[in-house]
């Protein structure tokens, strides 16, 4: 097995976590693997470099004596807000010598800035994903994913899901018993698909001024399974339909429905990644009431099918039905 070099660019402001998570999941993959994977880090003068948070960081050498590495790791911070411009056009020379491009959080603006991410798909942190897009138009951002591959290029969201985006690269390499390996000492879940969103619908609307709007809101996430009807739900608020379904989507952004599809997906995701229930029972206590109902959801808001998602991302074992 040819050993693969990961190469993690440095520089003032870096965010700490943006280093170490992936660092510690290939460093991981190379304690079970030996051979498996060496890394290095690198700074433009290999000089120590503070991170955002004032750890100070002293890399391994210089950019300028790297090798072409197998996967290059840009990770993102404070850093990438005015960055030096001896970074970019570094990564604008070697960058495309590299095998696999890898960015995490803000470090997109980077390769972005360089021009390797011009023609593919790419995410970022989302408070700087509509930023990416206005400076780079010739990027196809994506706010939603917590990581994105478009082929030798692989991007990922805020801070913990450079870890996500790492074990997937190692699954990817070394195989599933590799990276489930890996994730289980880290203590953290293999179980992330890229197009999980980067929030909980919760977290994705906008929190209710109101009382009453808010403790319907707090109700849905706590009740998938009941009457979420505008009808039901404005009763709830002691609002008319018309009137709550109005307020509803002015103070969260979504409308009631919208709202309702969100929660009920997530929780039968969590319920898919988490429990060995069966599908029939994860549809009910969802709110779908039938795996029919549940399998149109899943295909039209994310593309594959209740038992493919359980497959590829759930590592419990399912209970015979009873």
């Amino acid at each position: 097995m040819a050993q693969r070099t990961v190469l993690v660019v440095l520089f003032d402001g870096v965010q700490s976590l943006d280093v170490t998570g992936p660092v510690e999941v290939f460093a991981g993959a190379e304690t079970h693997t030996p051979g498996s994977y060496r890394i290095r880090t690198a700074s433009l003068d290999g000089g120590p470099v503070r991170t955002s948070s004032g750890l100070t960081v002293v890399p391994d050498q210089a950019l300028a004596d790297a090798c072409d590495p197998h996967t290059l790791l840009v990770p993102g911070g404070q850093g990438t807000r005015r960055p030096d411009p001896e970074l970019v056009a570094w990564l604008r020379a070697h960058g495309p010598r590299a095998g696999r491009l890898v960015s995490v959080c803000t470090g997109a603006a980077l390769l972005a800035g360089a021009g390797l991410l011009d023609g593919h798909r790419a995410t970022t942190h989302w408070a700087y994903c509509a930023e990416l897009a206005r400076d780079h138009p010739a990027v196809e951002v994506d706010p939603d994913p917590i990581y994105v591959r478009d082929g030798h290029v692989a991007t990922s969201a805020g801070v913990t899901s450079g870890i996500d985006l790492a074990l997937a690269l190692v699954e990817e390499d070394l195989g599933r018993d590799v990276a489930l390996t890996v994730a289980r000492h880290l203590v953290v879940f293999l179980r992330k698909p890229g197009n999980q969103a980067q929030f909980s619908a919760q977290l994705a609307a906008q929190t209710a001024r109101r009382a009453p709007l808010r403790e319907v809101q707090q109700w849905i996430t706590e009740h998938p399974d009941d009457d979420l009807s505008v009808e039901a739900l404005a009763a709830r608020a002691a609002l008319s339909p018309r009137h709550f379904a109005r307020a509803f989507q002015a103070e969260t952004g979504a409308t009631p429905g919208r709202y309702v599809d969100r929660v009920r997906l997530e929780h039968a995701r969590r319920l898919l990644e988490d429990s060995g229930d069966g599908v029939e029972e994860v549809s009910r206590a969802s709110g779908y009431g039938t795996p029919e109902a549940m399998r149109r959801a899943f295909l039209r808001a994310l593309g594959t099918t209740p038992a493919e998602y359980r497959r590829r991302f759930s590592p419990a074992p399912v209970r015979p039905a009873r």
